[in-house]
């Protein structure tokens, strides 16, 4: 009887690891990727933070509440914004890393239990037709 690899075997070498760059689907998905990738990048942030220094002088002569809403609306928001951004990238970039390694690890150890199993029906095999050879000499 020929050997037939598991259903799973054949599924995942058709669609491979699920990654996060695979998630982006359509024309919003693709906007909002360029966008995110965009803001997302230390310049980015370096440049939000140059531009709330502009209005710092301002908020420095309006007095401590203006400062202080200058800071929590202007500067947090703006810098914050894309450093956080570009955290989660990272994140996102090791994740992908690490379920790509598992893909690799399952896909291994799948394929050795298929080499398994195909030992397996092959001393079945065997094992039946000495069986059967030893039966038919016997007296």
């Amino acid at each position: 009887m020929p050997h037939v690899a598991h259903d799973r075997l054949v599924e995942r070498a058709k669609h491979g690891p699920q990654l996060r760059k695979a998630e982006h689907v359509g024309i919003n998905g693709r906007i909002a990727t360029l966008i995110t990738n965009a803001v997302g990048t230390m310049w980015c942030a370096y440049a939000f933070a140059a531009l709330a220094l502009v209005s710092l002088p301002q908020a420095i002569h309006a007095g401590t509440a203006a400062l202080v809403a200058w800071i929590a609306q202007t500067f947090l928001q703006l810098v914050l914004l894309s450093v956080i951004m570009v955290g989660q990238k990272v994140s996102a970039a090791a994740s992908d890393k690490q379920a790509l390694q598992t893909y690799k690890d399952a896909e291994a150890l799948l394929v050795v239990q298929d080499e398994l199993h195909k030992l397996i029906e092959v001393n079945n095999s065997l094992t039946a037709e000495i069986h059967a050879t030893v039966t038919k000499s016997a007296p």
